[in-house]
């Protein structure tokens, strides 16, 4: 289909993927709080589903009892926000433009080509591209196109893993990658009574945020739960059945697992290629100011794909969490409609914040895992609770803060600490006061 279509004023583009969640989403409800008129506002998305919060998909989606489906975990309920179902874009006179990949971005002329040939012109572009998955084929892995191979990004990958759980009831599957996916992946699964096995090639499982302590906790939960977890290795090939299905994993340490589902996790890249010479690019993302501006004019990046100026710590930072794709988003758009009304708005300050939750345990994480570091509380697994933390101690201040089973008021104390920074007199004050050292923040 050839053709022009052309918002008036504001366009906002997801191309072909999203990030941790859909910031479009968020975005969308922040124009329509800041005023934007209908008819301004279009969402480009490869995806044929309104935007949802991808989070569900590696927990709730795939649990066999309490089950998340659409249009349950639309944006913005992530947040305790008001649910965005594809109703309300229509209300509030904004375009979804769905089951719609932009191949080509020209940014000198303001248009952009989808694979039906379809040019969309705009004013104003936000890019809130995400990232996508790295594949095992991306490494030439032996076997790794064999079926029942799966990787977790959108709505349809999680459909086809859980019909696979289906057709493998009680059978066994590998999780390669002990990151975020890797972890609540297999929870999720040893919960679908599968048989479990996690393999990954680092000392310890989240190895960019967890201590050696920390993970120690949560491999023996894990173990505990009867998953099995291989160190040290890397999935090599794949062996398949007559039907082309998955059937054993071949591990660099030569051995061999037997395998009827495979979950690979191993990270992600930022989607920027659309982009290419066409703006300032730092640390693997598209370069933006403290308001998300990109180098190019009417040109602004959010979520996974933005290397922006961290305030707190004085140095370009590009943050792959759902946190930081919803704010991010939220900062653009104040920016935008504060300066088509001649205003001005506050730049981004933001404070890094991680989490997670799988079977009856819930982290959270906040600022910097740099420096020295105190281990506090109980981390014993035969406890009833579970609650222990660390603290992070760089010049002799505390910069950042992780605490599993917190309570809300606990973890808003973990938070104040990680932005307030303040100093400690000494690493055993830190370990003897632990948890209410924050409270007295």
């Amino acid at each position: 289909m050839d053709g022009y279509k052309t918002a008036k004023c504001v366009n906002i583009h997801s191309l072909p993927n999203g990030t941790g969640v859909h910031p479009k989403g968020y975005a969308a409800r922040e124009f329509a709080k800041q005023g934007v008129k209908p008819g301004e506002l279009a969402i480009i998305s490869k995806e044929a589903v309104a935007p949802y919060e991808r989070p569900a998909l590696s927990k709730a989606y795939l649990f066999p009892e309490g089950t998340a489906r659409l249009p349950g975990f639309h944006v913005c309920v992530g947040s305790g926000g008001e649910r965005l179902l594809p109703e309300w874009y229509k209300e509030k006179g904004i375009e979804l433009i769905l089951s719609t990949e932009i191949v080509r971005a020209d940014i000198a002329s303001k248009t952009l080509l989808s694979a039906t040939g379809l040019i969309f012109k705009y004013q104003i572009l936000v890019i809130a591209t995400g990232s996508t998955v790295l594949r095992l084929t991306d490494f030439g892995v032996e076997g790794a196109d064999a079926k029942n191979i799966f990787y977790l990004r959108e709505i349809d990958d999680a459909d086809k893993l859980v019909e696979a759980i289906k057709a493998k009831k009680n059978g066994k599957a590998v999780v390669v990658g002990g990151g975020y996916i890797g972890l609540e992946l297999s929870a999720a699964l040893k919960i679908n009574n599968i048989d479990v096995s996690m393999v990954y090639p680092e000392p310890w499982c989240m190895p960019r945020l967890f201590t050696a302590d920390i993970a120690a906790f949560y491999e023996g939960y894990y173990a505990n739960k009867g998953i099995k977890i291989i160190k040290g290795t890397v999935a090599v090939g794949f062996t398949t059945n007559a039907d082309g299905e998955v059937k054993e994993v071949k591990l660099k340490d030569g051995r061999t697992l037997e395998a009827d589902i495979v979950v690979v996790g191993v990270g992600g890249r930022p989607l920027i290629s659309l982009f290419k010479g066409q703006v300032a690019e730092n640390k693997g993302g598209i370069e933006t100011d403290d308001f998300f501006k990109t180098s190019a004019d009417d040109v602004y990046a959010v979520g996974d794909v933005a290397t922006f100026p961290m305030k707190l710590y004085r140095e370009m930072r590009r943050v792959e969490h759902v946190d930081h794709a919803r704010k991010s988003a939220e900062q653009a758009v104040k920016t935008i409609m504060a300066t088509e009304g001649g205003k001005t708005v506050t730049g981004y300050d933001y404070l890094p914040y991680f989490y997670s939750r799988a079977f009856d345990l819930s982290w959270q994480f906040y600022g910097d895992n740099v420096g020295d570091t105190v281990l506090f509380g109980d981390n014993d697994l035969a406890s009833a609770t579970h609650k222990f933390g660390t603290y992070w101690i760089k010049d002799g201040k505390v910069v950042g803060v992780f605490l599993e089973s917190g309570t809300p008021e606990e973890n808003k104390a973990i938070a104040k600490v990680a932005r307030v920074q303040p100093s400690v007199e000494s690493l055993d004050v830190l370990k003897n006061e632990g948890l209410s050292f924050a409270s007295k923040i």
